[in-house]
């Protein structure tokens, strides 16, 4: 990896970059009404069907996520309150990065345009990007795409956004199955997993893992 130069480091947002704490939060909103026995399993299970709403047509991320938390309660048979689905959306452009990040992109980004791909609606994503402690190229967002990863549309719309292929990439992510996945499916041969636990590893896909960003200038021979 260290031989390989990219014209471009991607990355992913939300849970690689920023500390993506909606299932934190999650356990806090419904303490009062799922037990720490199930909690767990709410969780996964608004994990779930976050994903699931994803991946057909795109429509707001607003949508999303309180279509994702409608159908979690009706599966637990709670009493949806559309206020409380909505804090959710509000809280993400709040959260900032996880504490490895700052320092280790700063350090990439002297070398390597840095560019985000990430399944957000425009008017949430700058404040983030913002929190990142490091210069960010361009930020491609599944609004500008009309479509959420892990569809390959909206790969393609950042290959097209940037006049580039799958072979001029670096592309970073701490998810499997909303990244790496279809990265390996579209030919980027070069890939980071960032392993923070939130998600099982799959080595057949090839990427270099590591446990932070903190770590990434290393992948890079930096």
């Amino acid at each position: 990896m260290t031989k390989f130069r990219p014209k471009y480091v991607t990355f992913d947002l939300y849970g690689t970059l920023i500390n993506f704490a909606i299932s934190a939060m999650s356990r806090v909103v419904f303490a009062n009404r799922i037990d720490s026995e199930h909690m767990d399993q709410f969780v996964r299970d608004f994990s779930s069907f976050r994903y699931d709403e994803v991946l057909g047509a795109w429509k707001p991320y607003s949508d999303v996520i309180t279509n994702a938390v409608r159908r979690t309660c009706k599966k637990w048979k709670l009493d949806f309150d559309m206020a409380e689905a909505l804090s959710f959306y509000e809280a993400v452009p709040t959260w900032g990065p996880h504490p490895d990040v700052p320092a280790g992109l700063a350090k990439v980004a002297k070398e390597f345009p840095l560019v985000v791909l990430s399944n957000a609606c425009d008017d949430q994503i700058g404040r983030n990007v913002e929190k990142l402690g490091a210069p960010v190229h361009k930020i491609l967002t599944a609004q500008q795409a009309q479509a959420y990863k892990p569809r390959f549309q909206a790969f393609e719309y950042m290959f097209d956004q940037l006049g580039c292929g799958p072979e001029d990439i670096l592309h970073v992510s701490s998810s499997i199955r909303y990244d790496l996945m279809t990265a390996s499916y579209l030919g980027i041969g070069n890939t980071v997993y960032v392993n923070r636990g939130s998600e099982p590893g799959n080595p057949n896909l090839g990427y270099t893992e590591i446990r932070g960003i903190n770590e990434l200038p290393g992948v890079v021979g930096l």
